[in-house]
């Protein structure tokens, strides 16, 4: 049987980096971008069937989701504390107490 490893303490709740932040956000613009340039061209391939108004209209909103999403504010690490706080079992050193 395999010894599972303790999970590391996380002493901070900073969200991701810059560079991942970016990252990220080009990803989901490419990927929504990627989704729009397949209903299009779908819509080419499906002239005189009713479901070219379905790829049209989806060509065509598709750019301002993926604008959207794109610029969505950084997403904090989905790995980071809620909320970290201090331990309400400490209780403050009252002044002229000695610790």
């Amino acid at each position: 049987m395999a010894r599972k490893e303790p999970e590391p303490v996380r002493i901070t709740t900073a969200t991701r980096s810059h560079s991942d932040d970016v990252g990220a956000r080009q990803r989901r613009y490419l990927i929504s971008m990627g989704i729009r340039t397949a209903c299009f061209v779908a819509a080419v391939f499906s002239i005189g069937h009713w479901y070219l108004w379905v790829f049209l209209v989806a060509s065509l909103v598709l750019p301002y989701i993926a604008v959207v999403l794109a610029n969505a504010g950084s997403s904090p690490d989905p790995g980071s504390m809620e909320e970290a706080g201090p331990d309400p079992s400490l209780r403050q050193i009252e002044a002229g107490e000695q610790p």
